[in-house]
Formats: C-alpha cells, sequence, structure tokens
C-alpha cells in the first residue's frame, strides 16, 4: 500500500469512530456490562489513546530509534481523577478529531522510505510508522464496534 492508501484507510477509521460517538444518546453513554468498559469510558480512553499516537508519530520521525513508552490503559480508565466514568465526551471528540487531523497532516508528508523509521516500544519491541498506522487504523474502528457491542448486549 502506499502512503495515500494508508492515510485514507485512517480517515476512515476517524470517520467510523466519531460517526458510532456522534449516534450515541446520553442514556447510551452508561449502557453497562459487567467487566466492560461503557460507551463513555470507551470514548475517553481512544482520546487519551490518540494524544499517546500524536506523540509518537512525530518521535519515530524526528527521533528514529527512540523508546516508546507503553502505559497502563486500564489503570489510566479507573483512575478517578481522570473521569472516564463520569466526564462529559465532549471534549475527549474534540481531542480525538483534532489529534486525527493533525496526524494525517504529518503522515501525508512523509515519503515511502519514511515507512520503516522505528523505535523500541517499551511493550512490543520494535515499532515502525507502518505498525503505527496499523495500529492506529485498527484501533478507532476495534472501539467503534465495542461500543456497538456494548449498546446492543446491554438493550436486551
Amino acid at each position: 500500500m502506499n502512503i495515500s492508501e494508508l492515510s485514507a484507510g485512517y480517515e476512515s477509521a476517524t470517520s467510523e469512530f466519531l460517526n458510532v460517538a456522534a449516534g450515541l444518546s446520553e442514556a447510551d453513554l452508561d449502557l453497562a456490562i459487567e467487566g466492560q468498559w461503557n460507551a463513555r469510558q470507551i470514548i475517553h480512553h481512544v482520546a487519551d489513546s490518540e494524544t499517546q499516537s500524536y506523540a509518537r508519530l512525530r518521535r519515530l520521525i524526528a527521533e528514529p530509534g527512540t523508546l516508546i513508552q507503553g502505559y497502563d490503559e486500564g489503570g489510566w480508565g479507573e483512575n478517578e481523577t481522570l473521569g472516564y466514568k463520569v466526564l462529559p465526551i465532549g471534549p475527549s471528540l474534540a481531542v480525538i478529531k483534532a489529534v486525527r487531523e493533525a496526524s494525517v497532516i504529518i503522515f501525508r508528508r512523509l515519503h515511502a522510505d519514511q515507512l520503516a523509521l522505528s523505535g523500541v516500544h517499551s511493550e512490543s519491541g520494535e515499532y515502525s510508522i507502518v505498525d503505527w498506522i496499523d495500529t492506529y487504523t485498527r484501533h478507532p474502528r476495534e472501539h467503534a464496534d465495542q461500543i456497538r457491542s456494548v449498546i446492543a448486549e446491554a438493550k436486551k
């Protein structure tokens, strides 16, 4: 695949997630299945993940060989101060939209040979720009599916 095709997939994933989120009622946000995050928590998680992705892409480009630090997603999700369970989703949706728009602009500026630039992820080892685009194209799609699934199951 070329950069244009990869960026189109990334943008499509962004639209899919934001469209799912836009279709949620306030009541939908807090529908829950025991042991799983509700839509509100998922949206806040995706926003925080996107802020990580924003920095990761730039580090991979500007600092090849850099350490890409993982983080405890579950810990963030349960942290009361971070408010995944209670905060409104508007700011998180704005973060997702802004970060992904900014990242796709940078991604489109890459040359094909830069796709191989890599660093070392603290949890998974070698981590290239190709890995980055794969991860952050799949991530919002998987969470859009998770939101649909949780809501469908909770409404049964």
